[in-house]
């Protein structure tokens, strides 16, 4: 997720009218984006009668998806050509940003922009009066950013409960008023989690073996001794990390790789944040990474920075980029007994995207999308300082599911 500093962040309102949706999905242009970017060439639906039970009883929708591929919002767009539906979805600003061919599809396809960096109020209000009108379901990704680690689901953000409750109390409004006709907001608002798994449709170990070979060349490791392809991605992820420490600590660190990997990124955090001048909101990394994000995309268009400081911000935010990339390497998702060809797969996409920008896809995958039975939305928040039951019904969904679906990934 990038900030955008060309320009002052603008809210992208999302498209209501249904020619330019009902085209794409005719012309199946996202299919040939998906394979053509992403290496997706198949789909397979389960699931989806509990999704046609909550558009017959015309329920406000919100999807849940896991969020572990660029592809994932494409991907979504299969289900709702076979249920004959369009969808909106709420989408990082800097995907606006892209190219003006890119902000013209996705705002076509149903997308709306959300600005991460601070309180965007256009964009939840948006996302709440699409669920409260109920003619289009609502997707929104809880994890808030990919994560690249397909069978472990990263910590969900609460913005989704305040959005989906927030409707659900609009709703429960409307059906009390005797003024308004079912066409007002007829139904309940309900929460779909949907589980998608990305699997191999082919024998990774040629591709597998190109790009570590490039890798290694390029690190100048040249007749290294006989090792499986596990082997070679763990000691490359190895040798990523001992750079970065490098290059920001001066030094390789000490201890296995999980404590190295969470000394770093306290120190690039601790150390931005100092040179900020921020008080360190939490223990958790996102909210870290938001602050410092934030706090650069305010300071350099409500200040006029000056070329220094507006290198100087842009620096803090690579820093706060590579910390939350550190993090997404999650401990022992290479361990012999555990390992599995897409795992091999997202952790060399994830290393070349670090240090390339962006990733080799020309292995084909198949996308699996299982949706789950509604969950309905009630319109009480739990206790202050209790953990929501909608969030934690929507993360267990989504873990339950997910583990189920990583068995189906071949084992090394």
């Amino acid at each position: 997720m990038t900030v955008v500093f060309e320009r002052p962040y603008q809210f992208v309102p999302p498209y209501r009218g249904r020619l330019w949706p009902w085209l794409i999905q005719r012309l199946r242009l996202y299919d040939r984006y998906l394979k053509r970017k992403e290496g997706v060439v198949d789909y397979e639906l389960r699931g989806t009668e509990h999704l046609r039970q909550s558009l017959d009883a015309q329920h406000g929708i919100l999807l849940a998806p896991n969020h572990c591929r660029y592809a994932d919002p494409l991907v979504m767009g299969w289900p709702a050509r076979q249920l004959g539906i369009h969808v909106h979805a709420m989408a990082s600003w800097h995907l606006f940003n892209e190219g003006r061919f890119d902000r013209f599809a996705l705002r076509r396809m149903g997308a709306f922009s959300i600005f991460r960096e601070g309180n965007d109020r256009q964009s939840l209000e948006a996302a709440i009066e699409i669920l409260v009108e109920g003619r289009r379901p609502l997707i929104i990704f809880p994890e808030g950013t990919t994560n690249r680690t397909n069978d472990q689901l990263k910590p969900l953000l609460d913005g989704v409960a305040f959005i989906a409750r927030t409707a659900a109390k609009r709703r429960a409004k409307l059906h009390a008023d005797p003024s308004k006709t079912a066409d007002d907001g007829s139904g309940n608002v309900v929460v779909h989690p949907v589980a998608i798994k990305y699997l191999c449709l082919e024998k990774i170990d040629r591709w597998a073996t190109t790009q570590l070979d490039r890798f290694e060349q390029r690190l100048g490791w040249k007749r290294m001794p006989p090792r499986d392809i596990r082997q070679r991605t763990v000691r490359l992820a190895e040798a990523l990390l001992a750079l970065k420490e490098i290059q920001y600590l001066g030094h390789c660190g000490a201890g296995d790789l999980p404590s190295r990997r969470d000394a770093l990124i306290e120190h690039l955090l601790t150390s931005t944040e100092a040179e900020m001048q921020l008080d360190k909101p939490s223990a958790d990394v996102r909210e870290r990474v938001r602050l410092i994000r934030s706090t650069a995309s305010s300071r350099y268009f409500e200040n006029g920075a000056d070329p220094a400081t507006a290198t100087a911000l842009k620096r803090h935010v690579q820093a706060a980029d590579i910390a939350q990339d550190l993090s997404s390497y999650p401990d022992s998702y290479l361990m012999a007994d555990q390992v599995t060809d897409t795992r091999i797969v997202e952790t060399i996409q994830r290393m070349q995207e670090t240090v390339n920008g962006h990733a080799d896809h020309t292995i084909p995958l198949k996308a699996v999308i299982e949706f789950a039975p509604a969950i309905q939305v009630d319109t009480k928040r739990p206790p202050k300082g209790q953990p929501d039951p909608l969030m934690q019904t929507l993360g267990q969904e989504l873990t339950t599911r997910l583990a189920r679906l990583a068995t189906e990934a071949r084992k090394l």
